[in-house]
């Protein structure tokens, strides 16, 4: 019999994503992936050019809404996806370049192929709660 993990429930997507250290992979890959992406142009733009603060808060933020340790209010305060983003023109057109990044990114980790694709599709609410046209 396999056992099969429920991603989404308790710190299952947290642990399947390989903890802090898996997730700071994660994060180098995106922005690698958004730094060399023509595609993802437009949004490497949005972000300052030394992105240590951009890794850090993705990073801290893909934690606690994977059920991990919630290690960005305690440095960033609160945060709401909306309004964090309210000052940026995001599209759909921007939206799909940073999910391309992140696809990107999750194809070089070391994750199950299931997990890949859960990732790929709970990032989808986020990214779309960014738009702001």
């Amino acid at each position: 019999m396999t056992n099969r993990i429920t991603y989404g429930t308790g710190d299952s997507s947290f642990l399947a994503a390989g903890g802090t250290d898996g997730l700071i992979q994660l994060v180098d890959d995106f922005y690698e992936a958004m730094d060399t992406l023509a595609e993802a142009a437009t949004i490497r733009g949005m972000h300052p050019e030394d992105l240590t603060e951009s890794r850090d808060k993705l990073a801290r933020f893909l934690s606690g809404w994977l059920n991990g340790p919630n290690t960005f209010r305690p440095k960033y305060g609160p945060i709401s996806i909306p309004s964090a983003h309210h000052h940026l023109p995001i599209g759909e057109e921007e939206m799909n370049a940073w999910l391309r990044c992140m696809e990107i990114a999750l194809s070089k980790q070391p994750y199950t192929e299931d997990f890949k694709a859960y990732m790929l599709r709970q990032l989808r609410v986020p990214a779309a709660r960014c738009r702001t046209r």
